[in-house]
């Protein structure tokens, strides 16, 4: 484990244990330090079934919970992802999460338009920050909005599923405007 995920896991353990910290912030404070945690051992881990394999966060809404009720976890923990700033002492290393350095009016919107889909759309992207012209001319994602997708995807795939006798959960697309980047 790397010390810059020592640095969060320590930071987010004292956020869940300070007094003043609320039930909410809390609880999305325990789903970002459970994913971490489990970051640390292997993305996901097999339950029962060694061609199974859940995300970290498959039973904290419950194993049978709708997609809206996954939706509405995802969307707790994108929250607190940007607003979740460490703020590193002098000499300390500052850990780098894409949501928390994207944009301040970049806006992240979580939907479900069917049963089995979560869709994650990034509106509101500053062409600079998010644009950017290859060698043939072309309109692509800059790194870091491709980082920001990623971690996006990271966060919805704690609550999914799958393996070869099971489908997914859900399926899940990220979209910046009117790109997909991520199916």
């Amino acid at each position: 484990m790397g010390t810059d995920h020592f640095v969060r896991i320590t930071r987010l353990r004292a956020l869940i244990e300070h007094e003043n910290t609320g039930a909410g912030e809390r609880a999305t404070a325990q789903r970002m330090l459970d994913r971490l945690l489990r970051k640390s051992l292997g993305d996901k881990t097999s339950h029962g079934s060694p061609d199974r394999v859940y995300g970290s966060r498959h039973d904290r809404p419950g194993r049978h919970a709708s997609t809206a009720s996954i939706v509405e976890s995802v969307r707790e923990d994108i929250a607190f992802a940007r607003d979740f700033a460490p703020s590193g002492a002098p000499g300390e290393l500052i850990v780098h999460s894409p949501l928390a350095a994207a944009p301040a009016e970049l806006t992240v919107a979580v939907s479900t338009p069917f049963a089995d889909q979560i869709v994650v759309t990034i509106e509101n992207i500053p062409s600079a920050w998010g644009w950017e012209a290859d060698e043939f001319d072309r309109i692509t994602a800059t790194r870091d909005l491709r980082r920001l997708a990623a971690e996006l995807a990271e966060i919805i795939d704690s609550y999914n599923h799958d393996g070869s006798d099971v489908g997914p959960r859900f399926f899940r697309t990220i979209r910046a405007q009117q790109t997909t980047l991520i199916r």
